[in-house]
């Protein structure tokens, strides 16, 4: 058994204490304590405790001792997102995306954030206190040289097909409206047909995320083995995968969330046991958030069609449309309750199930955000459904909260494997430490929602994995 030695994980408390001053109390404060034509009603005091209670456990993971991937990017979408914006949204009296019911539904909305949240942290104590169970040690998952290379060429070829099909590099460095047209007209595809939309998600998807897993599995090669470093076969390879990512993974003509995961997963990839790095990216990630995240929409649209953050108010970036979370999930509960009920597992099925055409699958459910989104009048395919109203429509607010405990129970158990494996083998050939950073990065999309926007790249990815990876001890397979 490997045990973590938290001496010197441990933030030393001259910074620990202004780090969780200034996050549970004083910027929950501040923004509670603005101007504003809000009302300071029950809404507005239970996200104060959403805000403040995100807040501790955030703080709790970046002074951890141990690197809590997934578990810290879970509470830093829910402290900004499901928090500190819809405060902000309150005390402005403003919403990004308009609420169609009364205020009441936002604040039951409000409730069962608070409730996934706590289930969450039961989740994550059942695997804390977990019974250890006596069994045979399963081989451990490792890349095979050769197969990497196939993904390797895999990644290479799709790319280059995404690229020619899109007329060239240059059009990745315009904006994402410039892409989507592009893209439309290269396939012939209408606005609003299903099935064209579908083809260009799939031909995005295997010229991003191969493209993205290869560099990372190649950058830990190297990262780890200093042989690596020195022979052509691997550093050649790797630095096309760095131009290619250059193009088709730049945050110009991707969505902020994708590339917020190729950077957090390429970050703890370079750095996989830095505690230091780790702390840096939770703590910094809430100013980021704030400050950065709403101001690169401008990349969306072109010349035109750009519609810029304007403010002149501390506020202002936190009721844009990128924290329409709480807003959504309030919709959800007026739409079930306009008489459309639950779905008892549809929409999740959907969602797992997204590789199956619609015309083999006539009763395929629509995407939750869309769904909800043409009842409300609008032909948005861009509003979020975050976590909670994906399970509380499907399963309502006693499903929700058990999904939310199997959800902390998984995270913490992963993050543990995570952290024991790393400590036990830094070899370069080690799956779990890409996938982990992987998952924490794209966590931030499962969250947002949709679950059927974000399946697609999911599935893609489990092929490159499956791929990849071999549990047979082959010393000629070995990354060396």
């Amino acid at each position: 058994m490997t045990v973590e030695v938290p001496g010197r994980a441990v933030l030393s408390r001259p910074l620990s204490v202004p780090l969780i001053g200034g996050i549970v109390g004083m910027l929950p404060l501040a923004v509670a304590a603005q101007p504003g034509e809000g009302l300071r009603d029950t809404t507005f005091w239970l996200q104060l405790v959403v805000a403040c209670y995100a807040g501790v456990r955030l703080c709790a993971m970046v002074l951890s001792g141990r690197r809590r991937l997934i578990q810290g990017a879970f509470w830093l979408f829910s402290y900004l997102a499901m928090g500190i914006a819809p405060l902000a949204q309150s005390v402005l009296g403003r919403d990004p995306t308009p609420v169609l019911g009364a205020r009441g539904d936002t604040e039951t909305a409000t409730v069962l954030v608070l409730c996934g949240l706590a289930a969450f942290d039961v989740g994550a104590l059942l695997a804390r206190h977990r019974p250890p169970v006596v069994r045979r040690r399963r081989p451990a998952a490792t890349v095979h040289r050769q197969r990497l290379y196939l993904l390797v060429a895999l990644a290479y070829v799709a790319s280059a097909l995404l690229i020619v099909r899109l007329g060239g590099p240059a059009v990745f460095f315009t904006s994402r409206q410039e892409i989507s047209t592009t893209l439309n007209e290269a396939t012939g595809a209408q606005a609003g047909d299903a099935g064209g939309e579908a083809g260009n998600a799939l031909l995005r998807g295997f010229g991003t995320v191969p493209a993205m897993l290869a560099l990372l599995f190649l950058t830990r090669w190297l990262v780890t083995s200093r042989s690596a470093r020195r022979r052509p076969g691997v550093l050649v390879p790797w630095a096309g995968l760095v131009v290619i990512n250059t193009i088709v993974n730049n945050p110009i003509s991707n969505p902020r969330y994708w590339f917020l995961t190729v950077l957090f997963a390429l970050l703890f990839t370079v750095f996989p046991r830095s505690p230091v790095m780790y702390r840096a990216a939770l703590a910094l990630g809430v100013v980021i958030a704030l400050l950065i995240f709403p101001f690169t929409d401008r990349f969306r649209y072109d010349e035109n069609g750009h519609r810029p953050v304007e403010t002149d108010a501390l506020l202002e970036p936190l009721v844009v449309k990128d924290y329409d979370q709480v807003n959504m999930f309030a919709n959800t509960l007026t739409f079930a309750a306009d008489g459309n009920g639950h779905t008892y597992g549809q929409q999740v099925a959907g969602a797992a199930l997204f590789f199956v055409p619609r015309s083999m699958w006539e009763g395929k459910p629509q995407d939750t955000g869309f769904l909800v989104g043409g009842w409300m009048g609008t032909n948005s395919a861009n509003l979020s459904s975050p976590l909670w109203a994906e399970l509380w429509l499907d399963f309502g607010p006693l499903g929700m909260t058990a999904g939310f405990i199997g959800i902390g129970y998984l995270a913490a158990r992963t993050d543990r494997r995570y952290v024991v494996r790393t400590l036990d083998d830094p070899s370069p050939g080690n799956v779990l430490a890409v996938v982990v950073p992987v998952l924490a990065g794209y966590s931030f999309i499962l969250l947002r929602g949709s679950l059927l926007q974000a399946s697609g790249r999911i599935g893609i990815a489990v092929l490159c994995l499956l791929l990849v990876t071999t549990l047979r001890s082959n010393p000629r397979a070995q990354l060396r």
